[in-house]
């Protein structure tokens, strides 16, 4: 769920250098003296909760540079902070479970196992029946101030979200405690508290996916809740997200609606995604940049009129706030610092929080789309690895075993097919351009480092270009999964197909996954317009450069889907009169990558090009005779047979395998077809 796996932090066990013992003991208590894990975890035994708090908090912090991840681990400092979940201050169990939640994100899977080891599932799940406990005993009356029982809360869900995304075992935890209904608790906060909420829909989406011992665990008070979100009315970014993994959950847990709310329920999911994708980032990120501009405005105004009220500090001043931690004076008035980098999204930029919170949604939206079309289809890694004439075998009827009665609500609504089709490929590109300025602002009045605008920068652009990635992913799931009508017919299917040539032959396609899935896409849509016989829309020119990147990219998949379009639209080219030109400008391109590629699930794709494209019709004969297809066929038969036989068993699994020897029975009835076109 997007998080990489790290190598596990263990102390060595032998000395490998071969250095006397006390010299490694030696090097150890300097490691000691360098490392500043001891002198903090010996803080958290102090009798004073302000110390412990300013551990905690420090721990925190000095947690998010992995560097520092192993001297902690090695000092035992999970069963230390452990307790601290449970303390009698709530600053203290909120910083404690803040340093458990860094540790568990900087540390990644590895590091989660290892915390799930240690037993912090234990006073983490005391620690959150607790909050949930508290929640209406510790309500606050004041609109603006903040329930401190909550903001526990939320760290501990995002510490229980990092643990069950990473590690089995504490996913098996949570089935056994009965910690769903905790999160659910937290999740109903929304109407008062949609951050809590927020992490708790994360949370809820994460455990419920491919989890059936849970689904056992999913009874009608979990539905209404779920559902009492999705229905929602407002409009902020933060709320848009929320409804969004509220969907994503009860896509997952479809298998626990009643067969009688199924329809219903399936349909408003759908639709909450349509919503999701109908807005439009490119539009709305420069309004937020515009808000924060006239509210940072507003904001300096007001101190500058208050600091000339006070008087202005002195720089000595300024350096003893700087020192003071956790809270600095301003005026004479003590005030909360706003240093909270655990996710560099500090409270109180609500432009940024909402801007990230729409990118997410967007993303999000995307993913669980694919999910909802194709369940039960092979890995992203698979799907360009085989042949094609197994995709073309896939239509409405072959989504996903046992699952049709759950997937005909969704058609029901054209207009929300309408929507998804329309904002799969979402041209949001202009989006990235307005990033710059909206950084600028945000950097500006926290008086960021120029590495802090670099790295805002690279947040948005890198997320914008993931979500037109999963868009190209979610629109080739859509096209395997729905029938041409569905889709708006010839004419909305054509645009489509240009606005995907635009993309593949554009400067984004620069980058590798954006290549991979707008490749992908435009294979499965021009198998469609094959399908159906539309007419296509790439020129001789395009396949003259498709015809190039099959040859020249480094990536597999690319190189499969570049000679199935080949063939897909050689194939259709064959069918019109005066083509025969440019049938011969495809058959060789496809002749060099089947002998010359290294890979052999790529020679396959171009020999079953070659078939497609070649197999009727009066320019493919003209055009087979003047390349000497037959001749080089033939003399590529017996190479392509002994690579199958030396490589495969060591290379390919079981499924390539099986499309490779169907090429090869293929290959020798296509060269007995072309023996018969030759005698004519």
């Amino acid at each position: 769920m997007g998080k990489s796996k790290t190598t596990k932090f263990k102390r060595p066990q032998f000395n490998t250098a071969g250095l006397p013992v006390n010299a490694v003991k030696e090097e150890e208590e300097q490691a000691d003296e360098d490392c500043p894990a001891l002198e903090l975890l010996e803080k958290l035994e102090s009798p004073s909760a302000d110390v412990r708090e300013f551990a905690c908090a420090s721990i925190s912090r000095v947690v998010q540079l992995s560097q520092n991840i192993p001297g902690f681990l090695q000092r035992d400092a999970v069963r230390k902070l452990g307790p601290m979940l449970l303390d009698r201050s709530l600053a203290v169990r909120e910083t404690a479970t803040g340093a458990l939640r860094n540790l568990s994100a900087c540390g990644v899977q590895e590091v989660c196992e290892d915390m799930v080891k240690h037993d912090v599932m234990t006073p983490l799940t005391a620690l959150l029946r607790e909050c949930c406990a508290g929640f209406e005993s510790a309500a606050v009356p004041m609109k603006d101030q903040k329930n401190a029982v909550e903001d526990v809360a939320n760290e501990a869900v995002n510490l229980l979200w990092n643990l069950c995304e990473s590690s089995s075992q504490a996913l098996s935890v949570f089935n056994k405690s009965g910690l769903l209904d905790v999160v659910v608790q937290c999740l109903e906060r929304h109407p008062d508290n949609v951050e809590l909420a927020i992490s708790a829909a994360h949370c809820l989406h994460t455990v419920t996916e491919d989890n059936p011992e849970l689904l056992c665990s999913v009874n009608a008070a979990v539905l209404a809740a779920l559902e009492n979100v999705l229905l929602s009315s407002q409009a902020d970014m933060a709320h848009t997200l929320l409804r969004t993994l509220a969907a994503g959950t009860l896509w997952n847990v479809k298998g626990s609606i009643p067969a009688a709310r199924q329809a219903q329920m399936l349909n408003a999911v759908v639709a909450t995604l349509s919503r999701c994708l109908d807005l439009d980032a490119g539009a709305l990120i420069p309004k937020l940049r515009e808000a924060e501009d006239a509210r940072h405005k507003s904001s300096t105004a007001a101190a500058d009129l208050e600091d000339q009220a006070a008087g202005e500090p002195t720089p000595e001043d300024e350096m003893e706030e700087e020192e003071e931690a956790p809270k600095q004076k301003r005026n004479g008035k003590a005030v909360k610092v706003d240093s909270d980098f655990s996710d560099l999204l500090p409270r109180g930029k609500e432009e940024l929080r909402e801007a990230t919170a729409l990118l997410t949604a967007q993303q999000t939206s995307l993913e669980i789309i694919v999910n909802v079309c194709c369940s039960d289809d092979p890995s992203d890694d698979e799907w360009e690895e085989e042949s094609s004439s197994d995709e073309s075998d896939m239509g409405p009827d072959g989504l996903c075993d046992g699952l049709s009665n759950l997937m005909s609500p969704l058609c029901l609504s054209a207009e929300v097919h309408g929507a998804l089709i329309n904002h799969s490929i979402p041209e949001k590109a202009n989006t990235v351009f307005e990033l710059p300025c909206f950084i600028q602002l945000r950097c500006r009045p926290m008086k960021m480092s120029l590495v802090f605008c670099f790295f805002f920068f690279f947040f948005f652009f890198f997320r914008m270009q993931r979500i037109q990635s999963r868009a190209l992913t979610c629109l080739h799931s859509i096209l395997s999964a729905m029938d041409a009508e569905s889709l708006g017919g010839p004419a909305a299917l054509q645009e489509a197909a240009q606005h995907l040539c635009d993309l593949l032959f554009s400067e984004a396609s620069k980058e590798e996954e954006f290549l991979e899935a707008v490749i992908s896409a435009m294979r499965s849509l021009l198998q469609m317009l094959a399908s159906k016989n539309i007419p296509q829309c790439m020129t001789a020119e395009q396949l003259m450069s498709l015809s190039e990147a099959a040859t020249r990219c480094d990536v597999v998949s690319v190189r499969v889907n570049a000679v199935a379009i080949l063939g897909i639209t050689g194939g259709t080219l064959a069918k019109e009169k005066g083509t025969a030109a440019t049938l011969e400008m495809i058959g060789r391109a496809l002749l060099q990558v089947a002998t010359k590629d290294v890979d052999l699930v790529v020679n396959g794709e171009a020999l079953d090009a070659l078939f497609d494209v070649f197999a009727d019709g009066e320019e493919a004969e003209a055009a087979a005779k003047n390349i000497n297809l037959l001749t080089s066929l033939k003399t590529l038969q017996p190479v392509f047979k002994s690579k199958i036989r030396k490589e495969g068993r060591g290379k390919y699994n079981p499924q390539q395998l099986c499309v490779l020897d169907n090429i090869k029975v293929n290959l020798r009835r296509f060269i007995g077809y072309l023996e018969k076109v030759v005698k004519k």
